[in-house]
């Protein structure tokens, strides 16, 4: 068991210096605006800079510190068992289309990395994904159509993991990296190039036309020719996609080993509610081992019984007592396992948009800087441009995944007014760190004692689309189970598509 359990932050945060950029203050005027300065808005404000293009980008918090500083940072085309269900389920195409687009963006990190010189630990090792032995059809299937796809793969029963695999798919050539660095590197050569970063800097509004404006939470303006949402999770839902997209959260826990305990690999199965595992360079001869999963819904109770058996599970399997990190991740999820990086809606000429990565952000973030500067700039775009098309309608593929993810928003919707997932009858029953969902004089009430005793209420009403929120227990946040926005215990907005904090909701009592 593991007794120590480290520092709530994420290495990558913890190893790099945090940014200071100023926020946007007076109004501007650019080619294009950049709403998010998560892997993909940074790589696509990066990759139009080079084009010769004014660009801003704004970010709400601080750049690459949001879903990017939080993520395993895998740079794979091996993403589970992702080209049997492209085969099967759309053609064999847009499997090849899909594999060729991924393996170019591990390429161009690489390049990247060399040309501009950023040391951000790239190292080039196998991709695995596992299953039990009775499951190795699936295996053999996915080997096959990955095969077809155009990907180095092959079945493998043995690994370098310290326990019995099964059956597993390898794709070699595949990379890891530490993304915060190499992202603070192109930041530096974006400005280099005339780019402007706006930090602390929401977007509430957007106009559509020729040319396009942006208003912002501080009164200040942006008019831009073209405008890209990479936000994560769309704040402007044009084109349908809040109801094509399913968010979920993953579990992160990291523990110093020796560098001959190193698996030597990116693994990952969907066993156990997910358990991926990838290590980094950590000095000394030594690696951090980085191990994720326990997948959920945000909103969804008991966060800390999950990250109890992921901790627990990495002490079983590898030679660890104590964990040095821990943190989670959040991602959406597409209904037919493509992302969606295009144009934002089917009227749309100048904003377009990059989200629905399905838990692998770092190829596909690159993968959207690079198709939507072609897209942009006139020239002409790759073949796979189409595959991702955010306007694009897959009815076959997408209408079981589509009445799922309705029904489940509808359950979350009327289910959680009638008793929601953290609910108590009076702040009484709240101890020191805990919070919980009350109902006071008729309204519902997010209530969060602090470690001094003292309460924080505020609305328990999601301010996007008025779902109940419900508590994070570890993270000590409150969370939207509907659509994944996130709030800290005051209110305030941690993760989109909400734009404005919960507001307080006065006193409810000692």
């Amino acid at each position: 068991m593991v007794h120590e359990p480290g520092s709530a932050e994420s290495y990558w945060m913890d190893s790099t210096a945090a940014t200071s950029f100023a926020a946007l203050a007076d109004d501007v005027e650019v080619d294009v605006a950049v709403i998010g300065g998560g892997i993909a808005g940074l790589c696509t404000a990066w990759e139009l800079a080079r084009t010769g293009a004014a660009v801003a980008v704004l970010e709400a918090d601080r750049i690459a510190a949001g879903v990017t500083g939080y993520t395993t940072a895998k740079l794979t085309a091996q993403h589970g068992l992702v080209y049997a269900h492209l085969r099967t389920k759309i053609d064999e195409q847009a499997a090849r289309w899909y594999a060729a687009s991924q393996l170019d963006a591990i390429e161009h990190v690489a390049a990247t990395a060399l040309e501009l010189g950023i040391d951000c630990d790239l190292e080039r090792l196998p991709a695995y994904t596992y299953l039990p032995e009775e499951k190795r059809g699936q295996i053999e299937a996915e080997v096959q159509a990955a095969r077809l796809a155009g990907l180095p793969a092959s079945l493998v029963t043995e690994s370098g993991l310290p326990y019995p695999i099964g059956a597993a798919i390898r794709v070699d050539r595949q990379a890891q990296f530490h993304p915060r660095r190499y992202l603070l590197g192109l930041t530096a050569d974006l400005v280099r190039r005339g780019g402007r970063i706006f930090e602390r800097t929401r977007v509430v509004d957007l106009t559509e036309g020729e040319p396009c404006r942006l208003g912002t939470e501080s009164g200040a303006t942006v008019t831009a020719r073209d405008v890209v949402v990479a936000t994560h999770y769309p704040i402007f839902d044009r084109a349908g996609l809040f109801t094509r997209l399913v968010p979920h959260r993953e579990l992160v826990v990291a523990a110093v080993i020796d560098a001959g305990d190193d698996p030597a690999g990116m693994y990952v199965t969907p066993e156990e509610n997910t358990r991926s595992v990838r290590t980094a360079p950590y000095g000394d001869g030594r690696r951090l081992l980085i191990v994720t999963g326990e997948s959920f819904q945000p909103g969804t109770p008991g966060v800390r019984e999950r990250l109890d058996r992921l901790a627990d599970w990495t002490g079983e399997h590898f030679p660890v007592d104590s964990l040095a990190y821990h943190w989670a991740a959040q991602d959406n999820t597409s209904t037919d396992r493509i992302p969606y990086i295009g144009l934002l809606h089917p009227g749309a000429s100048h904003v377009y948009v990059a989200t629905g990565f399905n838990a692998w952000g770092m190829t596909n973030g690159v993968l959207a800087g690079r198709l939507l500067t072609a897209l942009i700039d006139g020239t002409d775009p790759p073949p796979w441009s189409t595959l991702y098309d955010p306007r694009r309608l897959r009815p076959v593929v997408e209408a079981v995944p589509l009445v799922k993810a309705a029904a489940e928003v509808a359950r979350r919707f009327v289910g959680d007014r009638l008793r929601p997932a953290s609910f108590a009858d009076s702040p009484e029953q709240l101890a020191p760190g805990d919070g919980a969902v009350i109902r006071m004089g008729g309204r519902r009430c997010a209530v969060y004692r602090d470690d001094s005793g003292d309460l924080h209420p505020v609305s328990a009403t999601c301010t996007h689309l008025g779902c109940v929120v419900a508590f994070n227990d570890v993270e000590k946040t409150w969370d939207c189970p509907c659509h994944g926005s996130r709030f800290d215990v005051d209110g305030a907005v941690l993760h989109g598509p909400a734009s404005t904090p919960l507001p307080p909701a006065g006193d409810v009592g000692t």
